[in-house]
């Protein structure tokens, strides 16, 4: 067993986390390309053939949580250090450290506006912030998809439209970058239009695009790209733009394409679908249509808008339930409304297990996670009062497994045994965080009685 809670002491109290969870693992020759002097550990068994997994270790319970899985599962992995005062020690360099390793890996968002201690012993906001935007940049993400109930949102990353200053707009031809006070990469969006429109064909599902390509220039181009891309395909499209936006921004289009790899559009003669064209705030109402007829769909969206359209899709759910429990108590009808969403066939819940996965344009993918309370929840611990008096539930720790199943069924996709286990794993982890749920060391120790490990 190891001794969580005096890690999260050490994390709390400024302690030498660094060397406690070095400890815990041992070292790898495992090293991201042109990052001979990263600092990388690995644990679990790594004798079965299962490719292993990357993990960030990060802050409260997205580190907590991640050592108590790992070591509960059994798993081979690696292990970067990332919490908020090691990526201001390192300057963010650990951020490209983890960005850049050769495998499948499970990134967690966490500790946006953390204080840390700088060089001269002041307390000061964390590098970086959580340090989404400098890894996305540094690990080369172009996207990330987010699957939920019968909606995907592609969201393309970073393509923050949207500038209104004309006279200092403009398309690099050096490095496709759209130039703006927030230069969206045009060649980013083109890898995640591929993404969307391969989706969109491989599913089946409808496809809507959600740009505003009449308010805002960048989203002229990207609009553009899209246009440029069903070029010779075999898509359908319904709802289109008035304005042929390829058409329209067709020189600065081009000095992207003329960056785009020759082989970029082989093989997309034969795709096909159903593609919608909409501006996008129509598909904020779309969305809540799509999802309360089930209807399933994939959107495509920049960074701005695709981040507005999850977090909707996370957060309607619960006032749709809420909605329909007033309306049956008017009817004279006491129900329980979370299992007439169930029995309906709804499967989305409040947004804590929307998965996300971003794609690199060169890379295996980043599985990622946000735990935006987890600070507060770990103090909760500390405090050793997890539930408030009762009016708190202990932290839920399933999303890690959750997280951790999808990230290495997608680095072991043909391993119906590693597959088996795995939802083996998450019924037991079910039973024990069954109707009332345990503290977190409680549960710990209960899944560890559980769960044999992978190889043991």
């Amino acid at each position: 067993m190891i001794d969580l809670m005096s890690i999260a002491r050490t994390e709390a109290d400024g302690g030498d986390l660094f060397g406690t969870l070095q400890s815990l693992y041992q070292p790898t020759d495992v090293r991201p390309e042109g990052y001979p002097d990263a600092v990388v550990w690995q644990g679990g068994n790594f004798t079965d053939g299962v490719s292993p997994v990357a993990h960030s270790m990060t802050d409260a319970y997205a580190l907590l949580g991640t050592v108590a899985a790992l070591d509960i599962l059994g798993l081979p992995f690696y292990a970067v250090p990332m919490w908020s005062q090691y990526r201001h020690d390192t300057k963010l360099d650990c951020l490209a450290w983890f960005g850049n390793m050769p495998c499948i890996s499970i990134k967690w968002s966490t500790a946006g506006d953390a204080y840390v201690n700088d060089a001269d012993g002041k307390k000061v906001v964390v590098m970086g912030k959580s340090g989404n935007a400098p890894l996305r940049t540094q690990a080369g993400v172009y996207c990330n998809v987010r699957p939920y109930g019968p909606i995907t949102v592609v969201r393309c990353m970073p393509c923050l439209p949207y500038s209104q200053d004309r006279p200092k707009f403009t398309v690099d031809a050096q490095s496709g970058l759209v130039h703006t006070e927030m230069n969206s990469p045009g060649v980013q969006m083109a890898y995640a239009n591929r993404l969307f429109l391969r989706m969109v064909h491989e599913s089946g599902k409808l496809g809507r695009v959600a740009m505003k390509p009449t308010q805002a220039m960048e989203d002229g181009i990207n609009a553009g790209l899209h246009a440029w891309m069903l070029q010779g395909t075999k898509f359908e499209v319904g709802r289109k733009y008035a304005v042929d936006p390829y058409e329209e921004h067709k020189e600065n289009i081009d000095k992207i394409v003329a960056l785009l790899p020759a082989d970029f559009k082989d093989g997309m003669e034969n795709w096909g679908g159903r593609i919608e064209q909409h501006i996008a705030d129509t598909n904020y109402g779309l969305l809540l249509w799509d999802l309360i007829e089930q209807r399933d769909c994939i959107i495509l969206a920049t960074d701005l808008d695709g981040d507005r359209l999850t977090d909707l899709l996370a957060d309607v759910s619960d006032p749709l339930r809420a909605y329909s429990q007033r309306l049956a108590a008017q009817l004279g009808q006491d129900i329980d409304t979370g299992e007439v969403w169930t029995e309906m066939g709804y499967t989305t819940g409040n947004g804590r297990d929307m998965t996300s996965v971003m794609h690199r344009t060169s890379g295996p993918a980043i599985h990622e996670q946000t735990l935006g309370s987890a600070d507060a929840m770990l103090l909760r611990l500390l405090d050793g009062d997890e539930s408030m008096g009762g009016t708190k539930q202990p932290y839920d720790p399933r999303i890690h497994f959750v997280l951790i199943r999808d990230a290495y069924l997608d680095a072991n996709p043909d391993n119906a045994e590693l597959r088996q286990w795995l939802d083996a794993a998450l019924d037991s982890f079910d039973e024990v965080y069954g109707n009332t749920r345990p503290g977190f060391l409680e549960g710990y120790a209960a899944l560890k009685e559980k769960i044999a490990p992978w190889g043991g």
